[in-house]
């Protein structure tokens, strides 16, 4: 039963998945039509460099007949619905292209590179946070549950309706000054000082680097995530079988983490995963106030010098590593949670 419906699951994904791809390259065919139109310009200028021998007739007219091969090969003379096809079978294979504007690190056009090159940057950053976010939580919200009405649960109850409503980017700016301009503990932003340190001394610096950016996200998060916890945690406490295993004399301690949090462990799984997969595309504002070269801080980059290549490219990966989560996600809900009916007939 759970295999097959694993297989179906996964199909589903990966034809959700096809379809959106199909979508973004439906919307921006008009940009990508017109970006690779200057790319094919600017390549036969390239190329007209090495041909001087050439009279001004002959060089007329074969850049016309390269341009007109150029404009097959990229299936810019075929119809709408034909090259709207082709661009999404080109990202689908990550094919991406090359980038017209942007370069990275080492000077590759290759978007593919520049892509995975920001990723990491992301995955670092926020991924650290969310952990971090998740074990103060799930801290909190326990304490929280064990004495509902107590001191600890209004007092921080009131700290998460005051806090978690804040913009990131605004207590990102109030830690930056506080911090970097009155502290001056941290640097104000960046992954890495200048001159990069190497050794030990690197990583020490990226760790250095990333205290303040990390401590702005789990400061603001983990407060929402603990009343999150509290109230699934309460709710599952009132059940019946935690009444009984009370009444038989187990360990309170067993109860709850035992007992409690095994039956609570599928919405908890999934408001991790989510929390873990939204960290994935990293945050515009956030990674700009940080000056952190993430896949956040790409996309606006891209978006603003109008390249069509990148965005696309960052869009696909992006995309696609929530789309694999959210597959993973219901995977391992189906299998924690026996009453999810995952295949047969009722």
């Amino acid at each position: 039963m759970y295999k097959k419906y694993a297989i179906k699951r996964i199909l589903r994904g990966l034809l959700m998945y096809a379809l959106l791809i199909f979508v973004f390259s439906f919307l921006f065919n008009q940009i990508t039509e017109r970006t690779q139109r200057a790319l094919i310009s600017e390549q036969i200028k390239m190329e007209s460099q090495s041909l001087r021998n050439m009279t001004a007739e002959q060089m007329f007219h074969w850049r016309k007949l390269r341009e007109k091969d150029l404009i097959q090969l990229y299936k810019l003379d075929k119809p709408l619905a034909e090259r709207v096809v082709f661009n999404a079978i080109n990202i689908l294979t990550f094919r991406f292209g090359k980038s017209t504007i942007i370069r990275s690190a080492k000077g590759s056009q290759d978007v593919f590179t520049i892509v995975m090159e920001a990723l990491p940057r992301t995955m670092l950053l926020f991924t650290t946070a969310i952990i971090l976010q998740i074990f103060l939580g799930f801290w909190l919200g326990l304490k929280k549950a064990q004495k509902p009405g107590g001191k600890l649960d209004k007092t921080t109850s009131l700290m998460t309706m005051i806090i978690y409503g804040m913009p990131s980017w605004w207590f990102g700016m109030i830690l930056i000054l506080f911090f970097v301009y009155i502290l001056r503990l941290f640097p104000s932003g960046g992954v890495n000082s200048v001159p990069t340190p190497t050794g030990i001394f690197f990583v020490l610096d990226r760790i250095w680097h990333m205290i303040l950016p990390i401590m702005t996200l789990v400061l603001l998060g983990f407060w929402g995530t603990s009343f999150m916890i509290r109230n699934l945690v309460l709710g599952t406490l009132q059940e019946d079988f935690i009444m009984s295993a009370r009444a038989r004399g187990i360990p309170e301690k067993k109860v709850l983490y035992g007992h409690t949090l095994r039956s609570a462990a599928p919405p908890l799984v999934t408001m991790v995963l989510l929390s873990l997969l939204a960290s994935i595309s990293g945050a515009i504002i956030f990674e700009g106030i940080f000056s952190w070269p993430g896949l956040g801080n790409l996309y606006w980059i891209a978006v603003q010098q109008n390249d069509i290549p990148v965005l696309m490219g960052n869009l696909a990966i992006t995309t696609g590593v929530y789309q694999a989560g959210l597959v993973i996600l219901d995977l391992i809900y189906g299998f924690l949670d026996p009453r999810i009916k995952v295949g047969g007939k009722a």
